[in-house]
């Protein structure tokens, strides 16, 4: 099974597609992969999914065929063959005698059923899609048709712009004597505020009258769609890259931090072992005796004197060497 963020990832990359399946005229998106599929259906009114791995595509055959006992991948790759085609908007079936129906459920669930054959056998499956939570509507649907309609908007206010300027460029060269070659080419002068009732009082009613193709996705918004969400997908991707640098950024500057203590560390612990070798030196030949220790008191005061310059000379030499 792929993993359930990289399934909903790719899911977002795909557009929505217009479907007719029993008389209902619905918008679908789906993803099928190598044993686990998720597919997204809306009317507009609701949306509905649902998401299987491959225990329960095997779970579900062997509801829907007693007598099936090939592995999940054997009938998965038929399921697509016959499916794909039908939630993608096309006409043409690899398999004619394939049926398939829609229904709504009482609870608000929808059930998409197949009927095909495998292998020389009748062979039936099942799409139980359930409402979708709200944060997968507004990934996948509200988000970026807010996008949408926000770069349409300026889209429209800049070409306003420019129609405003071209009529002044017009402006321009009928005051110094230029006339058109042809009257029909001639243009009133834009009023953006006039056009814009104009239209909302012309196109508005047809948005609203349900239209089979009021709703749906043509090639340009197709196209708008898959850049916005191809945009966010990016956006994300440099926002963890730099959440990540900000996090490895105080863990280089502790390990930075801690080098000079180490190398004082490692200086100081020299020293110190230097004085407890001549220390341990010193107690062996204590433990030889009086006469030893007798002989030995000249020899520790020495000992005693010499630390205090060859460890110092040690130290310089070590540190500018």
């Amino acid at each position: 099974m792929e993993p359930r963020g990289t399934s909903a990832d790719v899911l977002l990359q795909r557009p929505w597609l217009p479907v007719s399946i029993s008389g209902w005229r619905l918008l679908t998106k789906s993803w099928f992969g190598e044993t686990a599929y998720h597919i997204l259906l809306t009317d507009v009114h609701g949306v509905w999914e649902e998401r299987m791995d491959s225990a329960a595509l095997q779970k579900r055959a062997q509801e829907l065929n007693r007598r099936l006992r090939a592995p999940v991948k054997a009938f998965f790759s038929h399921l697509c063959e016959v499916v794909q085609p039908c939630l993608s908007g096309s006409d043409a079936r690899p398999d004619s005698e394939a049926q398939i129906s829609l229904t709504r459920q009482d609870d608000g669930n929808i059930s998409i059923k197949l009927k095909s054959e495998l292998a020389g056998l009748p062979f039936y499956w099942e799409f139980h899609c359930t409402p979708a939570p709200v944060t997968v509507v507004c990934v996948q649907l509200v988000r970026p048709l807010l996008v949408m309609s926000h770069l349409l908007q300026q889209q429209v206010e800049q070409l306003g712009g420019l129609l405003g300027r071209k009529d002044a460029e017009i402006q321009d060269y009928r005051e110094n004597g230029a006339t058109l070659s042809r009257e029909r080419l001639q243009t009133d002068v834009f009023e953006e505020q006039t056009y814009r009732e104009d239209f909302m009082l012309k196109t508005l009613p047809l948005l609203c009258s349900e239209q089979p193709d009021a709703h749906g996705f043509d090639a340009d918004l197709q196209h708008l769609y898959a850049a916005v969400v191809s945009r966010g997908n990016t956006r994300k991707r440099k926002l963890s890259e730099e959440r990540s640098a900000e996090e490895d950024q105080p863990a280089a500057a502790e390990e930075e931090a801690d080098v000079p203590s180490s190398l004082g560390g490692s200086v100081t612990n020299s020293d110190t072992g230097d004085e407890d070798a001549q220390e341990d030196a010193a107690g062996a030949k204590m433990a030889d005796g009086p006469a030893a220790v007798q002989q030995s008191l000249p020899v520790t005061s020495k000992t005693a004197e010499r630390p205090s310059s060859k460890p110092k000379k040690k130290k310089v030499v070590g540190l500018f060497r």
